[in-house]
């Protein structure tokens, strides 16, 4: 079951020293027989601006957007840097191994694929 299987894990967040907004995003969680998936918006956000890390149990998303006026005289400015924070705690239920995370569209999709022992399966009955 997906609360099983990925649970937040709510922390502070130390790297806000630098100038911009901190924002945690919002994040959608699927499962299907074979994974679970996990959905983060991260607007502006460019896949080398992305840092998805699994450590010792932990699932941690780091994106930065920067600001695309770089060098430019500034009339209104309305577009912050933000650095985007999250941080899930995952079961042995998932294969860490096989985690894979693609950036498009200002979404990151992180898949989550279970391990072979916590996958449904039939049992064929003998009489």
């Amino acid at each position: 079951m997906t609360d099983q299987a990925v649970k937040e894990r709510d922390q502070s967040i130390d790297e806000a020293q630098d100038v911009g907004i901190l924002s945690r995003p919002r994040v959608d969680v699927m499962e299907t027989d074979n994974e679970v998936l996990l959905l983060a918006d991260l607007p502006g956000v460019r896949s080398d601006g992305v840092d998805v890390r699994f450590e010792n149990g932990e699932l941690t998303i780091h994106g930065r957007r920067f600001p695309s006026n770089a060098g430019r005289k500034r009339a209104l400015t309305e577009y912050e840097p933000t650095h985007y924070h999250r941080s899930f705690r995952l079961t042995e239920d998932i294969a860490a191994d096989r985690i894979e995370a693609e950036m498009k569209n200002g979404v990151l999709t992180v898949k989550l694929p279970k391990a072979e022992a916590a996958k449904p399966r039939r049992i064929a009955v003998k009489g």
